[in-house]
């Protein structure tokens, strides 16, 4: 499993906004694509979050990248012209264990 993360800092007059958009339109969006599993959006202070996308394998992020993330980068460029700033990282899952009870 490939996680590809992005990190967002948000100038804090936008963060509703931002909110908002991620929960109902970026992320949704992404997951059309079929290219991810699922996904997660989380806070760790005001004004920063993490975006963690769970692709299928490498080939469905790679083409995620290739035909899709040109045009929903553009999308929040066009939604958020400042004011936020993004960083994004690719994350090859080497191992997962599950808690116990967990369904596997």
């Amino acid at each position: 499993m490939i996680t590809y993360e992005v990190t967002a800092t948000v100038r804090p007059d936008l963060c509703e906004a931002y909110e908002r958009y991620m929960r109902e339109r970026h992320v949704p969006d992404l997951l059309e694509t079929g290219a991810f599993a699922g996904a997660s959006f989380s806070r760790s202070a005001p004004g920063r979050y993490r975006v963690r996308y769970e692709a299928h394998d490498r080939a469905a992020l790679d083409r995620y990248l290739a035909h899709h993330a040109p045009r929903l980068r553009q999308h929040l460029l066009d939604r958020f012209p400042e004011g936020v700033e993004l960083s994004r990282e690719e994350w090859e899952v080497l191992a997962f264990w599950p808690a116990a009870g967990s369904p596997r």
